[in-house]
């Protein structure tokens, strides 16, 4: 091979032309890495507020909404469940709701909750993570023959009152979660936002 027919400006048009050829190639690569750091469509909505219309329920009622990829639990509480709650201190493991993390300011109050007639509580028990049964009715049940009505969780056997507070003696260690939410309306709750008319 001689030296004499080195052709330099073709040699810088090909390193120019491969310089070229892969930056584009770069950012074909790049474009997608990058876009996947960004949350899906389904993750956006997962995440998003979710509403619910209660105006159809009906005091002993409970509706199961989705927020966050979890149930969300709207139940109406009638009068006499309401009278039944200050009965309940004494057999209750955290009365007062001692663990501030469990629910907002607002929901701070024997009923924990913003309305005293709905309870909006995540489903998931705080023992294990199952999701609780809902039984409203003061009535004898098998778990429990004095049942004042509220939620039973069937893996365990923690219970719950109509505030999602748990009992003594059960396994869940802390009361059913109040997550953010608000009303949008006299009848439509909007969970995951906390400030009234959001």
């Amino acid at each position: 091979m001689s030296q004499d027919g080195v052709n330099h400006g073709r040699r810088t048009l090909l390193v120019g032309a491969t310089a070229a050829v892969g930056a584009v190639g770069a950012g074909f690569v790049a474009v997608p890495f990058v876009k996947s750091w960004t949350p899906s469509e389904k993750a956006k909505a997962a995440g998003a507020p979710a509403k619910v219309d209660i105006s159809k329920l009906e005091p002993g009622a409970m509706l199961t909404a989705e927020w966050r990829g979890k149930p969300v639990y709207v139940a109406r509480r009638s009068d006499d469940a309401l009278q039944t709650l200050s009965t309940l201190s004494d057999q209750l493991k955290d009365p007062s709701n001692a663990n501030k993390a469990q629910q907002p300011d607002y929901a701070d109050n024997e009923g924990r909750s913003r309305r005293p007639e709905v309870i909006v509580l995540l489903g998931v028990c705080t023992h294990l993570g199952c999701a609780p049964k809902y039984f409203a009715e003061v009535k004898p049940e098998p778990f429990d023959p004095e049942w004042k009505g509220g939620w039973f969780c069937p893996c365990h056997g923690s219970k719950f009152d109509l505030a999602g507070r748990v009992f003594a003696g059960s396994p869940a260690s802390d009361n059913l979660e109040v997550p953010p939410h608000s009303y949008e309306s006299d009848n439509v709750v909007v969970i995951g936002i906390d400030e009234e008319n959001a």
